[in-house]
């Protein structure tokens, strides 16, 4: 008996990196999945997007678990597919547990369109995760049953570092406002008993960070990509361990953990 047998967690970028690994790990402890992930390259970024064949391979794990899943190429910027993604998912499983809003971009490098670029990542970090929660909020409740909400933050949404590139900032601040988000949600949701959280990974190792963007800025001793360094020895986390970390929070073993920011970090913020 998994800790979520008969549940049904709602992910999205769920097609590769962090989303995939809550697919695989809530399923493994026995819940059914639905994955929602845009599948296309997104301009203002400075690494590839995911693809259908990244979603395939997501779903190809999933039923390796012996669970159900439910998967559609969606831009969490429109509220309309992530409503449709809701109703299928309620019309297929027939009820909503669990919700990790994970899909986030960034761009590391600076941009010959600074404003477009600002306002992409923050339309798709902040904007994307409202649309998510607030399509899924009425099956929670309506559920009965309570719930949880995970907020995949950032480390910068704790501790912004300093610069000037556009895509950076646009991070920082969509992730810090991701806080603000839950902490409203967590307040109006706590009567059903639907919990919320924010959780604040270090740099993991995802498409995000590797990629020849990230690596180019390593090749030549970018100042800001050097400050980005954890307390422990550990250069980047590994997808799997935020998604245990995850897996743990969206159980009923932290049924009474809600309103809460959790640095899941190696030591980033600790260090000045």
């Amino acid at each position: 008996m998994g800790s979520l047998d008969g549940r049904v967690a709602f992910i999205t970028g769920a097609a590769r990196g962090m989303g995939r690994a809550h697919a695989v790990k809530l399923a493994s402890e026995g819940a059914d999945i639905v994955a929602l992930d845009v599948c296309a390259d997104v301009d203002s970024t400075d690494y590839p997007g995911s693809t259908l064949d990244d979603l395939a391979t997501t779903v190809e794990l999933v039923e390796q678990q012996g669970r159900r899943i439910l998967a559609r190429q969606a831009d969490v910027r429109d509220p309309a597919a992530v409503d449709a993604v809701v109703a299928d998912a309620v019309r297929e499983f027939g009820r909503l547990d669990i919700v990790v809003a994970n899909a986030g971009i960034i761009r590391v490098t600076d941009s010959d369109d600074r404003r477009q670029t600002f306002r992409d990542i923050v339309e798709v970090n902040l904007i994307g995760v409202w649309n998510t929660v607030d399509a899924a909020i009425p099956a929670l409740i309506a559920g009965g049953r309570g719930g949880s909400i995970v907020l995949a933050s950032s480390t910068q949404g704790i501790k912004a570092s300093g610069t000037d590139r556009p895509g950076i900032q646009a991070y920082s601040a969509s992730k810090r406002a991701l806080v603000a988000l839950m902490q409203g949600w967590a307040m109006s949701l706590a009567p059903h008993s639907i919990r919320v959280n924010t959780i604040h990974p270090s740099g993991v190792a995802t498409d995000m960070i590797i990629n020849e963007a990230t690596m180019g800025l390593a090749a030549a001793a970018d100042p800001w990509l050097a400050s980005q360094q954890n307390a422990l020895p550990i250069a980047l986390l590994q997808p799997e361990q935020i998604a245990g970390a995850v897996a743990w929070l969206v159980s009923d073993a932290a049924n009474f953990i809600t309103g809460t920011s959790w640095p899941l970090d190696a030591g980033f913020t600790l260090r000045s």
